[in-house]
């Protein structure tokens, strides 16, 4: 109000010393009168009527901006952002300083000498539009625009703009200058989900803001007037002619010089789209753990700015991304070249066409697409999607690139480079080591899944090829038969249940007759071969199926039932059939890494989780994760505890209840707080953390591992040896077909399962078990996320002796014996000397249940 009045006394004066005749002098003047006092009269009754319906501007201090939720390695690498909104914000000593004068070129150059509204910039304002019918320069401030996009609509009426300045000028008296500046940048939307000039930067150029240079700075803020109409992604034509406007503006005011403002306009622009700028490609990860934000803190979690830190390491996800995609590009390449993935014909004249569509056609699991330009004898010249063109060698795959016929045949080997590509192929390129290699779009996919045995923690996953051509969680959602890597939970169960490593058992041909499986079942072993009477450790080693059958025959289905469940496997699903011996239930990777992670840390069942911690956008903890953990220590501790603090006497006092139900092999860990508890001195209150409980005996747990560590050192997952660590142990396995290949092993810091096999669960091909399909994969991710790292042999417990027996009865050797092998038993199941074929002792077939011969 009191610049309106300094305005009016200023036009008296202006109307005092006009040379005019007194009669009109005094018309004029009372005419001004009037006009001005029936103005200010509908301003003030304005003002009293819409002041009190504003909004209160002082909360712009607390203003929470929508910023999307992000998603984090346990080591800070960003690997997700989900939200309609992509901002980041940033502080006003961030801002740089060719931003802010390109910025005040186009939308405000008085910002620092008005209060909030520019008299002068509405007056330009609307004589650019009488005279051009386009406003360019804006009739709004910085302050008003602000007020207008925090506060009001954008509807074109009179009281909204009067509206706008009056927060305008509330605005200015509540902030800084450099606060609105601050605010505006970070609020004001740029197009393309950009909201703020850091995500402007991001999206349009793929830069922060201090690397952007000046013509770039010129296009973003030419988006602002209408982010439509002058995005440089949608109407480049338009949005080159704005920033052309905005560096005249620049030089117009003195903001730049000649010879920068001539650079400027004749560099071209280079703006395209770029995503989220992420740090590690762990997209099936960020999925879940987008979800799990999302079902703990509904839908407000995409634009509260939360920060989710999963479990998983940078390095191992990237090993794994890059084991899964090799393992599948291997497998496919040995099956034959199916072919282009379209054929264009004869090369054009003109190759944009060709290049639009190679720009096109999406990248996944790093192939790169391109067209065949031209054929030679032994090579193929190449067009790529940024128009370069390579050449394809004869040796890069072109030689081995034989013709798919089947799964389990292949055409010749070619000769010339034309028994492979034509011109016009749309094909697939790989390159190694600075060389180009022919590959194609696997039609298999692939799972890997890695925890820490200790917490469950998950330390990589990989769900699919690529999640951007399948989204499916193969490492989750793919429920397949496991085929023999169930085995080890069977022979768990036998170990429980008085068999021992040395146990003979007939390997030898089998039919049962079960209603369950529709008539009379014949298994076999793989290749149908029959090794006969087998100790139960070569039985597992060399996977053989109808040792596992009678196994489960002998012990019962409510046996193994029970120790199933003791490994969290859901019981009633489970099938009341013998074939569950062969891995018959269908289970998903994530499954079976959480049956094997007790294999791995000597008996404790863990549960997976992905989630380490929720932040809110202050950085305080909305969530933090607790999982149970191995406490070895806990339970020596409780046995060693003389005369225990009242306080646990009372919070264990059923303990020895408990004990006497599971038997002192099957004992529930302890909830022990001796070292994984907080104590509250003030309000002397115990809150232990969760103790992971123990499920299986420490001498089971140290038999059947001794078990699966024979498996890799001389049984099916023997490839393994290349690693050269003596703590690895795992199984293989393969379903009919087959149709699927597993590796599940893991030393004591790290338990994996990688699968192959089809969505659609055709056969694999001959000779694709798990140890040629899977097991690699394995080897690949393991290789790196041990690298550094030293063995860890597996601790003896007590109760545990080492003594020689007769590999061909499991008999204790007699001294001397030359053919004498080392066997681990229990110290109280350690079988009898052999009788050497004297006749006095029984036989070992005749001291066996008859269900195993």
């Amino acid at each position: 109000m009191r610049r309106l009045a300094a305005i009016f006394a200023n036009l008296l004066i202006l109307i005092e010393k006009m040379p005019i005749k007194k009669s009109y002098l005094n018309l004029l003047f009372w005419l001004f009168i009037a006009g001005t006092g029936a103005s200010l009269t509908v301003l003030a009754g304005l003002y009293l009527y819409l002041s009190p319906k504003l909004p209160p501007v002082e909360s712009l201090r607390q203003v929470q901006l929508q910023t999307p939720l992000r998603v984090y390695s346990s080591d800070g690498k960003l690997i997700g952002e989900f939200g309609e909104q992509r901002r980041t914000p940033v502080s006003f000593e961030e801002l740089p300083d060719l931003y802010i004068k390109a910025l005040l070129s186009a939308e405000d150059a008085e910002f620092y000498d008005h209060p909030g509204v520019s008299i002068r910039g509405l007056l330009r304002a609307a004589s650019q539009l009488l005279k051009t019918g386009e406003i360019q320069s804006g009739g709004s401030t910085l302050t008003m625009q602000l007020a207008r996009d925090f506060f009001l609509s954008r509807e074109q009426v009179f009281s909204r703009k009067f509206n706008e300045i009056l927060l305008a000028l509330q605005i200015e008296n509540e902030l800084t200058k450099q606060e609105i500046l601050e605010l505006f940048s970070n609020k004001m939307f740029f197009g393309n989900r950009a909201y703020g000039i850091q995500a402007a930067a991001q999206i349009y150029y793929g830069e922060d803001i201090d690397e952007l240079e000046l013509h770039q700075w010129a296009m973003i803020v030419g988006v602002l007037k209408a982010p439509s109409a002058y995005n440089p992604l949608a109407n480049l034509e338009r949005a080159m002619i704005r920033r052309n406007w905005i560096l005249g503006r620049m030089l117009e005011l003195g903001h730049i010089d000649q010879a920068t403002y001539e650079v400027a306009m004749n560099t071209p622009d280079d703006a395209r789209y770029h995503g989220a700028t992420l740090e590690l490609y762990a997209p099936y990860v960020a999925e879940l753990a987008r979800r799990e934000a999302v079902d703990r803190f509904g839908e407000n979690a995409y634009n509260a700015g939360y920060k989710v830190y999963t479990t998983i390491h940078s390095d191992y996800q990237a090993a794994a991304q890059q084991a899964v995609v090799d393992g599948l590009l291997t497998y496919d390449w040995r099956h034959g070249y199916r072919g282009p993935e379209q054929q264009l014909g004869e090369r054009p004249e003109d190759l944009s066409s060709w290049q639009e569509l190679l720009s096109d056609t999406p990248v996944y699991g790093g192939l790169l697409p391109g067209l065949v330009l031209s054929l030679e004898e032994r090579s193929a010249e190449i067009l790529l999607a940024n128009g370069d063109t390579i050449e394809l060698g004869w040796d890069q795959s072109l030689s081995t690139a034989r013709r798919y016929l089947n799964e389990n045949a292949r055409g010749p080997l070619p000769e010339s480079a034309s028994d492979v590509l034509a011109v016009g192929d749309l094909i697939r390129l790989r390159q190694i080591g600075g060389v180009w290699h022919l590959r194609q779009l696997p039609q298999a996919q692939a799972a890997l899944v890695s925890l820490d045995p200790r917490d469950g923690a998950v330390r990589s996953l990989v769900g699919g090829f690529d999640f951007r051509q399948s989204n499916f969680n193969r490492a989750l959602q793919a429920a397949r038969q496991p085929g023999s890597s169930f085995k080890p939970f069977v022979y768990t169960a036998a170990l429980e249940n008085g068999f021992t490593p040395a146990t003979i058992v007939n390997d030898s041909p089998i039919v049962i007759e079960d209603a369950s499986l529709e008539g009379a079942w014949r298994p076999e072993n793989d290749g149908g071969t029959f090794l006969g009477p087998t100790r139960l450790r070569e039985a597992l080693y060399r996977s053989r199926n109808l040792v596992s059958i009678r196994v489960l025959r002998s012990i019962g289905l409510p046996a193994l039932l029970d120790t199933l469940e003791k490994f969290g496997f859901d019981r009633e699903a489970l099938p009341r059939n013998l074939s569950l011996a062969l891995g018959s239930h269908a289970l998903t990777p994530m499954d079976m890494a959480r049956g094997y992670a007790i294999f791995a840390n000597g008996g404790f069942r863990i549960a997976p989780y992905l989630v380490e911690r929720i932040d809110d956008d202050h950085g305080e903890a909305l969530h933090v994760a607790r999982p149970a953990t191995v406490c070895e220590d806990c339970e020596r501790e409780q046995e060693e505890e003389e005369e225990p603090v009242s306080l646990i006497a009372d919070i264990y006092a059923s303990e020895p209840e408990r004990a006497a139900e599971t038997g002192p092999d099957e004992r529930l860990a302890p909830e022990q707080p001796a070292q994984l508890a907080l104590l509250d001195e003030d309000e002397a209150t115990l809150e232990p953390l969760p103790i992971a409980p123990r499920v299986l005996g420490e001498r089971t747990a140290f038999i059947i591992d001794s078990m699966l560590r024979d498996v890799v050192a001389r049984g099916t997952g023997r490839r393994a040896r290349v690693l050269d660590r003596a703590d690895l142990a795992g199984k293989t396995g393969t379903t009919n077909g087959p149709r699927d290949a597993w590796f599940a092993g893991y030393n004591p810091d790290l338990v994996t399962v990688a699968w192959l096999g089809f969505d659609q669960n055709t056969p694999l091909g001959r000779g694709e078990y798990g140890g040629t399909a899977a097991l690699p994969i394995w080897i690949d991710y393991m290789r790196s996320a041990l690298a550094g790292k030293p063995d860890r042999p597996a601790p003896q417990p007590e109760g545990i002796v080492t003594v020689r027996i007769d590999p061909e009865n499991g008999q204790r050797a007699q001294p001397g014996d030359p053919d004498a092998i080392f066997e681990i038993f229990r110290a109280e199941e350690v079988p009898p000397y052999n009788d050497n074929g004297n006749g006095n002792g029984s036989s070992d077939s005749e001291r066996l249940p008859e269900e195993l011969f």
